[in-house]
């Protein structure tokens, strides 16, 4: 081909062609990366793709420039070659990231074609600029504005398309296309842009410009970006394969793959219509050891279980972290018998000793197990089963594996709707104050009241304490619920008080959470203040287990209500956490023996336990009390040890305010 003295090489013009097409495929299929990117890579993507499509423009341009036999010497400014690769980039940077937004419109794809167009046009007439020739050359506008429409027009259509596969990493056809329609963009404006340029030269320069200081140094150039660009491209697909990929499918403490890996092995490769085993692993009281020896010491601790949990499990079995101390592990083609089987060799491994940086460590786990089909078909409802069948072996005492049954299910079902509804519950007052008697048995009169927290359902009436109590101590609903009692009590006491029905102290069950909120002095106070009972009418009843855990704040918090007159008793003594060598540390007034041990008071044992207790309590100078008293013998062995004050059914069951004053009158027993 010749134009003006100047022929075209075909070949090096294919080439040129075909390296603008793979530079543009290259960068189309990095900026797919970016929908699925954290906000922290997504610009790493964005500039990658920017750096394949901005260093292919420039080196399909320069490959262009080969591509033509000038008669004259070709010399370069290397600054002006390489300011011309940057606003390619730079450019292409900007139309990308423009073209990348959630709802594509028809205006920003003309936007990110008109910058993709002006790029690829600024960066050839800079390019151009950067020839060092013995010559002039003579750009005519309308010439020129044709190869810079092909640029705006070629790359508008190619930004059209790239809705329809910008969530597409892999091959996609529509792809392909608006990277052919980038490459004739490119490789349009370029040799449009040269035809319709002028040469002028005074004489002929001779038949053969220098290959050394032209051609062959401009090959080197061009070739180094090239490489440069397919590096970049095969960098970044490397990183995203290997490294990336590893860093979002896998837990980076202990190695094992995380919830997503988790995800992406159900997907592709667990289940398939045949049986397998899920195994929800968690470690029993993990929080201490964080608590006291650091969260250091935890991680260490938990990539030695996780490295017992891949002993544990067969050949073909997974281990994945889910966060935390939570552990699941999938076995395909598992029966139950090997799943109880494994659950008992993951019981033995995890309970062993650990020596951790001169600490022994000791921990147990607690596991859920559901079996594919019978439990469920999917990665959501397997493990919803495995967590409800984990929850049982919690609530059994941990260190122990249970398999899902659908009793287990209703039983959760049961609590996630009581759970919901207590949310409710006190907005609606679906809760009432029922009480039950203290009777001195020496003197036949009532020395005081529990008030005890019963909750009406709508739907299923009265809610056992025992069902919902768990519920609201887990949720911290107990806190409002407890402030709300603490009110009712004292009003009801107090109104008791003006009506001449009952002067005795109404004893409330505190909550460990109550504590915890660092301000029941003042709600105490409060509740008092707006009743306007005296402090003297209002006891405390805590278990041993709150006593001793926190014992110091605990005992300063106790302290302020026993100053302000309020009592406080010790509840279920016995069966706690027991300390004795604390309890005349603790401020209390009474001590409440166990109904436990009044049950079973005809034993002998039983019984010296019950002696000492009341022996331990009149030397500490503090009442005592004795709960689930229900015959005559228990009352007389009791009153035998040296114990008057008595509460059971035999005198009194738990009554609500109605039948309250009734009994109050039958037995004439006010005082």
């Amino acid at each position: 081909m010749d134009h003006m003295g100047i022929h075209y090489n075909v070949w090096i013009m294919l080439l040129s062609f075909v390296l603008s097409v793979t530079a543009s495929y290259s960068a189309l299929n990095l900026i797919c990366q970016v929908p699925s990117a954290t906000n922290r890579t997504r610009r790493l993507w964005l500039l990658t793709g920017a750096c394949a499509l901005g260093s292919g423009i420039w080196a399909m341009h320069f490959v262009g420039i080969l591509a033509v036999r000038l008669p004259f010497d070709v010399r370069y400014s290397p600054g002006k070659a390489i300011m011309s690769m940057l606003i390619g980039i730079v450019f292409c940077y900007l139309g990308m990231s423009n073209s990348l937004a959630q709802r594509m419109t028809f205006l920003r794809c003309a936007a990110s074609g008109l910058l993709l167009g002006a790029g690829i046009s600024v960066m050839h007439y800079v390019g151009m600029s950067s020839m060092k020739i013995e010559a002039q050359i003579h750009y005519y506008l309308p010439s020129q504005s044709l190869s810079v429409m092909i640029a705006l027009i070629a790359s508008f259509m190619s930004m059209l398309l790239i809705g329809r596969f910008k969530d597409s990493p892999g091959f996609n056809r529509w792809k392909l296309y608006s990277a052919l329609l980038l490459g004739i963009a490119i490789s349009g404006m370029h040799y449009t842009s040269m035809r319709a340029s002028h040469f002028a030269y005074d004489s002929w320069l001779g038949s053969n410009p220098s290959l050394l200081e032209t051609d062959v140094i401009l090959l080197m150039g061009v070739s180094l970006v090239t490489l440069f660009m397919f590096g970049i491209s095969g960098g970044a697909v490397f990183l995203d394969r290997h490294m990336l990929e590893r860093m979002a499918y896998h837990d980076p403490l202990t190695g094992l793959p995380n919830r997503h890996g988790l995800e992406r092995y159900f997907r592709n490769w667990f289940l398939a219509g045949r049986p397998g085993a899920v195994f929800f692993v968690d470690l029993d009281r993990f929080k201490s050891i964080n608590d006291t020896l650091g969260h250091d010491i935890g991680d260490m601790l938990l990539q030695e279980v996780a490295s017992r949990l891949l002993q544990s499990v067969s050949p073909k079995g997974n281990v994945f972290r889910l966060g935390g101390d939570e552990f699941l592990i999938a076995e395909p083609d598992f029966t139950p018998e090997e799943a109880a089987e494994e659950a008992g060799r993951i019981l033995q491994e995890v309970k062993k000793s650990y020596r951790i940086e001169g600490n022994d460590l000791y921990v147990t786990a607690s596991v859920g197990i559901s079996m594919a089909p019978a439990h469920g078909t999917d990665r959501s409802s397997l493990m919803k089963a495995a967590d409800t069948a984990l929850y049982t072996s919690k609530d059994s005492g941990k260190n122990k594996f249970s398999m899902f049954d659908q009793e287990m299910n209703r039983h959760q079902l049961r609590r996630m709707s009581l759970e919901k509804d207590l949310r409710k519950a006190l907005a609606q007052s679906e809760f009432m104050v029922v009480y039950q008697p203290k009777w001195d048995s020496l003197m036949n009169v009532t020395v005081g009241l529990e008030a005890l927290l019963r909750w009406r359902h709508p739907e299923h009436g009265i809610i056992s304490p025992a069902e919902f109590i768990p519920i609201a101590e887990e949720t911290g609903l107990i806190v409002p619920i407890t402030y709300w009692m603490l009110h009712e009590v004292c009003s009801q006491n107090m109104l008791w008080h003006k009506e001449a029905v009952a002067s005795v102290a109404v004893s409330i069950n505190m909550s460990a959470r109550m504590f915890e909120s660092e301000n029941l002095y003042e709600i105490v106070e409060e509740a008092l203040t707006r009743s306007g009972l005296s402090p003297h009418y209002l006891e405390l009843e805590i278990t041993e287990s709150i006593a001793m855990n926190n014992m110091e704040e605990t005992v300063a918090q106790l302290s302020k209500l026993r100053n302000l007159g309020v009592r406080v008793s010790l509840d279920d003594f016995g069966t706690g956490f027991s300390s004795l060598g604390n309890l005349d540390e603790i401020p209390v007034n009474t001590l409440k023996i166990d109904q436990v041990f009044i049950r079973k008071s005809k034993m002998h044992s039983k019984k010296a336990i019950i002696s000492n207790i009341i022996a331990i309590a009149r030397n500490l100078n503090m009442e005592v009390v004795a709960e689930g008293v229900e015959t005559p013998e228990q009352i007389d062995l009791l009153q035998s040890l040296g114990c008057r004050v008595m509460q059971g059914y035999y005198y009194g069951r738990p009554m609500p305010v109605h039948e309250l004053g009734q009994w109050f009158t039958d037995n004439a027993a006010a005082v």
